[in-house]
Formats: structure tokens, C-alpha cells, sequence
């Protein structure tokens, strides 16, 4: 596995080692002592999936503290923009985001820290996107930004006219509401 830094700190991005010919191809998508040694020692407890069709634009989601999510993401089928926003106070990034394609075909996997916010945009006619978290799904912790917040500015590479939200992520708050539960 190859570890793939970003411009900001602690967001990476992992290519897997795949094996392929005529007949398919063959990889390791997970290997917990490299990740537990390479990445976060704090170990993945669950995993995750969802499929969705072209447009669907599911974010920018995140929980706040205790349940706050570390995420191991990757597409299975189909093509997405994956994009994390930096929501940690004392970080020099605060506010900045990174988006990077995730796809079957590249196999790129995306590791977003405790202290981002999260979301992806299908590109595809269909996509099933796959992730693994470091802590329980909390209901009550749960939190967000608004997809189409100006502050942000997101190109998530579709249409406004082709976006698909939920009524829950349509009304989340713009950044300069929203108050970070996140110190580092």
C-alpha cells in the first residue's frame, strides 16, 4: 500500500497494491497492522455502505465529540468526489477542504480524521461507496455543513439542477453559523 499525503495535515489518501490480467484483478483493501502503523492506531470497529445513484450528494456530515468519527472510505462500483472540510480550530487549514476522485477503477482509498466534516457527490450513474469508522454511529451527535455553502466553495462537479440532498442535509447551517466542536 502506497500512503499519499495532502495538503492538509493528517487527511491522506491510499493506494492499494492491485494485481490484475485477463481474468481480474486481486488486492488487499485493508490490512490493519500497516493502516494501525502507516495511519491511525485507533482501531476501525465498523463498516459501512451505500449506494446511490448519479447526483445523490450525501454531506457534509461529521458527529461531535465523544462520538466524533475517524473514516476509511473507497468506492466499490462507480465513480464519486470525495471531499473533507478541516473543522479543527487550532489547525493553519481550519476551513479548508480537499476533494479528490474515488472510483472503482483507481481503487483510491481516503482517510479522514476526527475533526473533518464529510461528503461525496456520485459522478456515475450508480456508485456504491464503502467506509469504515472508528467509533459508533450517534444519532444525537450528529452534525453538519450545508453542501452548497458559499464560504466553502465546493465544486462538486455537477450541475446545481443535478443535485440530489435530503430534506436533514438541505437545511444543515453555512460555515460562518456553525460553531467547531474541535480544538486539534
Amino acid at each position: 500500500m502506497k500512503l499519499i499525503k495532502t495538503p492538509i495535515k493528517d487527511l491522506v489518501i491510499i493506494e492499494p497494491r492491485a494485481f490484475g490480467d485477463e481474468r481480474g484483478y486481486f488486492m488487499e483493501s485493508f490490512k490493519s497492522e500497516w493502516f494501525y502503523k502507516n495511519v491511525n492506531p485507533k482501531p476501525l470497529i465498523q463498516d459501512n455502505e451505500s449506494k446511490s445513484t448519479k447526483g445523490v450528494l450525501r454531506g457534509l456530515h461529521l458527529q461531535a465529540p465523544p462520538f466524533t468519527q475517524a473514516k476509511l472510505v473507497r468506492v466499490v462500483q462507480g465513480e464519486v468526489l470525495d471531499v473533507a472540510v478541516d473543522l479543527r480550530k487550532n489547525s493553519v487549514t481550519f476551513g479548508n477542504h480537499f476533494s479528490i476522485i474515488l472510483s472503482a477503477d483507481n481503487k483510491k482509498q481516503f482517510y479522514v480524521p476526527r475533526g473533518f466534516a464529510h461528503g461525496f457527490a456520485v459522478l456515475s450513474d450508480e456508485a456504491v461507496f464503502s467506509y469504515k469508522v472508528d467509533n459508533v454511529y450517534a444519532p444525537d451527535y450528529e452534525m453538519g455543513l450545508r453542501w452548497d455553502d458559499p464560504v466553502l466553495g465546493i465544486d462538486w462537479q455537477l450541475g446545481r439542477e443535478e443535485v440530489q440532498v435530503s430534506s436533514k442535509d438541505a437545511v444543515l447551517p453555512i460555515f460562518n453559523e456553525f460553531e467547531s466542536p474541535f480544538t486539534t
